[in-house]
């Protein structure tokens, strides 16, 4: 139980420390590459007419929302 509990604290400390160093960076969330946000691109989807995938998407969703029964 000794072992356990002391993983468990150093896991705590380590996670602790890693929140706290990112506070201190001030820096935003951001993937890999940085995001859409690198490209100037507002959201995923901002074309005028979407692509057929999206259509179909669109288009189930609307089916799921006609036959729900409540």
């Amino acid at each position: 139980m000794a072992v356990f509990l002391f993983t468990f604290g150093l896991f705590l400390v380590v996670v602790l420390a890693m929140a706290v160093g990112f506070i201190v960076q001030r820096k935003t969330l951001a993937g890999s590459c940085g995001g859409l946000g690198e490209l100037n691109i507002a959201k995923a989807c901002d074309c005028d007419k979407p692509c057929e995938k999206r259509l179909k998407r669109l288009q189930k969703e609307k089916m799921w929302q006609d036959n729900k029964i409540i």
